[in-house]
């Protein structure tokens, strides 16, 4: 179970983000990742009672590490302040459409599918969506799915039709998207409550079809050799 001691580390950290500060609160940081780790772990074991593909995945293939990457970055914050966890065939780094938790304060959400693929993946989900659309749209407009990421995918989109694809297709623009996510905010009070693995399980179970949807154009493009 999530503590609120989360959120006022995380908090803490916001306004001391520095080493000196990380370091002598590390043993703090140590016992908060392992709830979160005993969180995923226990969400994998869930998720695996209706989506198989995800049985073999261990937390630390999952859980994103604390550290930014400040190489390309204007802010040279050495760390992140949020706790994130994204399962998906093969891990986080796996190219594949998974389930997100992200644990931040005053930014605590469930998400998932694909984001910012590649343009070969991208393009495979698009491809997915452009032959079977009307199979797509029963997914996205299902009531169960509506009622936990209110049907809505998230992203950036194209002005025009994507390359490759024709202009007059009538549901053009499910194929503008540059990434195919979904999100549900949820608040710390649910998050800390212990109704909280329930809105989980049953907030993935509803995830499913779509993420298999775009998982399963993207291994037919695979096995195309695409």
């Amino acid at each position: 179970m999530i503590s609120n001691n989360l959120f006022h580390f995380l908090s803490e950290l916001k306004q001391n983000n520095h080493k000196e500060w990380f370091y002598e609160h590390k043993p703090v940081y140590q016992i908060l990742r392992t709830q979160f780790e005993q969180l995923i772990a226990q969400t994998i074991l869930d998720i695996a009672q209706f989506d198989n593909s995800v049985k073999t995945i261990e937390p630390k293939q999952c859980i994103f590490r604390i550290n930014r990457d400040i190489r390309f970055s204007k802010d040279k914050s050495p760390y992140k302040t949020n706790f994130g966890g994204f399962i998906a065939p093969g891990g986080r780094n796996s190219g594949y459409a998974g389930y997100y938790i992200h644990l931040e304060p005053n930014n605590c959400f469930l998400g998932g599918g694909i984001y910012m693929p590649p343009p070969g993946r991208l393009k495979a989900v698009r491809t997915e969506i452009f032959e079977n659309t009307e199979e797509f749209k029963k997914i996205i407009h299902h009531k169960n799915f509506k009622k936990h990421f209110n049907g809505i995918i998230q992203g950036q989109m194209l002005k025009t039709a994507p390359k490759g694809f024709p202009k007059d297709f009538n549901d053009i623009d499910l194929l503008k998207y540059k990434h195919y996510t979904v999100i549900r905010k949820m608040s710390e009070e649910l998050v800390t409550s212990d109704k909280f693995a329930n809105e989980i399980r049953e907030g993935f179970r509803a995830l499913y079809p779509f993420n298999h949807f775009i998982n399963q154009g993207i291994n037919y493009q695979l096995s195309l050799g695409n």
